[in-house]
C-alpha cells in the first residue's frame, strides 16, 4: 500500500507539468521550447525529490506512529508530499512570474532559430587570449573612439559659436562706447558754444 501510493505520485507528476501539458521527453532530432525544457526539468527534480523522501523512509523515521497508526500515517505522507510538490511549483511560478521568464525564454528560441539561417561562421576563440581580447576590444575602442571624436567635433563647434557670440557682443560694447564718447564730446562742444555766445551777450556795446 505504501509503495502504490508513492508510484501514484510519482507518476501524475511525470504525466502532466505545471501548466498541466504532458511532459513526455521529444524524440531525438525534435526541437523543444525553451520553456517546455524549463517545466520538464521542474518534473524531473520533483520525481526525483518524491523518489527521495519515499513512504518507506517516511516511516523509518516515524516508526512508533506508524506502528501505532498505520493508515494515518499513510494519509499525513500523501498530504505532504502533495503540499510540498504544490508550493514548490508555486514558488516557480512566482519567479517565472517575476522574472518574466517565459518570454525570456522565448525570445531566446527566436535568437537561436534566426541565428539557424546565418550564413557566415561565428566567432571561436583562437586559444591566444591577447589575440582574442583583442580582436574583441579594438572595434569596441574604435567605436568609442568616434564617438568622442563626434563629441569634441560637436563641443568645439559649439564652441566656436559661442566664442563667435561673444566676439560680437564685445564690438557692440564697443561700438556704444564709441556713440557714447562722440555724444559726450558733442555735448561738451554745445556747452562751449553756449558759454561763448552767452559771453558775447554780455559784453557791453
Amino acid at each position: 500500500m505504501a509503495e502504490v501510493s508513492s508510484v501514484n505520485v510519482a507518476s501524475s507528476s511525470k504525466e502532466k507539468g505545471p501548466e498541466g501539458l504532458s511532459q513526455e521527453l521529444p524524440r531525438p532530432g525534435t526541437t523543444i521550447s525553451r520553456v517546455k525544457l524549463f517545466d520538464t526539468m521542474v518534473d524531473t527534480f520533483l520525481q526525483k525529490l518524491v523518489a527521495a523522501g519515499s513512504y518507506q523512509r517516511f516511516t523509518d523515521c516515524y516508526k512508533c506512529f506508524y506502528q501505532l497508526q498505520p493508515e494515518m500515517t499513510q494519509r499525513i505522507y500523501d498530504k505532504f508530499i502533495t503540499q510540498l510538490q504544490t508550493s514548490i511549483r508555486e514558488e516557480i511560478s512566482e519567479i517565472k512570474a517575476e522574472g518574466n521568464l517565459e518570454a525570456v525564454l522565448n525570445a531566446l528560441d527566436g535568437i537561436v532559430e534566426e541565428g539557424k539561417d546565418r550564413k557566415e561562421t561565428a566567432w571561436r576563440p583562437s586559444g591566444i587570449p591577447e589575440k582574442d581580447l583583442r580582436s574583441t576590444m579594438v572595434p569596441y575602442f574604435l567605436q568609442q573612439r568616434d564617438v568622442l571624436q563626434r563629441r569634441v567635433q560637436k563641443q568645439e563647434a559649439e564652441n566656436r559659436q559661442l566664442a563667435e557670440a561673444v566676439l560680437a557682443g564685445r564690438r557692440q560694447v564697443e561700438e556704444l562706447q564709441l556713440q557714447g564718447q562722440a555724444r559726450q564730446q558733442a555735448w561738451q562742444a554745445l556747452h562751449r558754444e553756449q558759454k561763448e555766445l552767452m559771453a558775447v551777450l554780455r559784453e557791453p556795446e
